[in-house]
């Protein structure tokens, strides 16, 4: 084999390696423009509600939420939830509702119990969906760990991250959308006038 045809193979092995990385990394997620803003899909085929009453998207109006797609055994979850908690704690009482939608990466992980004991070892406090049947997860188009999805006061998906990090964005953008006006109630008819 010539000199030249081994440069070839490694220049060839070289742009496979980046072409896999490149797909590999998840995408860079952020604003979502207005007009491209669509209504997020409702929680679907949920096992089990931990930490809350099931919730529906839809009475969840005026209010902010924040999807948070984890699972316990993953490091970059786990390195994730202290801000998810933390946000938690600061807005809840602002209009921010969190749920944590926990979809299993593994089988063990299914279990009722053994995510129990994750919400009571790792503190969390906020809503958790129990998806085992990656309903969810697959309403909502979603393919990471950790993915957090933001939904305004009218129930639009404005704002997704997807692994760690863009902390302080994703707060920034949690307290824009708190202090948007909430949507305006549909003002009842008034009687016409009598004459």
């Amino acid at each position: 084999m010539s000199i030249r045809s081994n440069v070839v193979l490694a220049v060839a092995a070289v742009a496979a390696s980046v072409a896999v990385l490149t797909f590999a990394a998840p995408p860079p997620g952020g604003e979502v423009p207005a007009g491209a803003a669509q209504q997020a899909p409702e929680f679907q085929n949920i096992d089990k509600w931990l930490n809350s009453e099931p919730l529906k998207l839809k009475e969840l109006r005026g209010k902010v939420v924040l999807v948070d797609f984890w699972t316990y055994t993953c490091i970059n979850c786990l390195n994730h939830l202290p801000y998810v908690k933390d946000w938690n704690a600061k807005y809840k009482d602002k209009g921010l509702v969190v749920v944590g939608v926990h979809t299993p990466e593994f089988a063990y992980e299914k279990s009722t119990k053994n995510v129990q004991d994750a919400i009571k070892r790792l503190q969390i406090q906020h809503a958790v969906a129990q998806d085992n049947s990656y309903g969810t997860w697959k309403a909502f188009n979603n393919q990471y760990w950790p993915a957090v999805y933001l939904i305004d006061k009218q129930g639009k998906i404005v704002y997704s991250h997807f692994g760690e990090g863009s902390y302080g964005t994703t707060e920034k953008k949690i307290q824009a959308l708190l202090a948007e006006p909430s949507p305006a109630v549909a003002a009842a008819p008034t009687a016409a006038a009598g004459g």
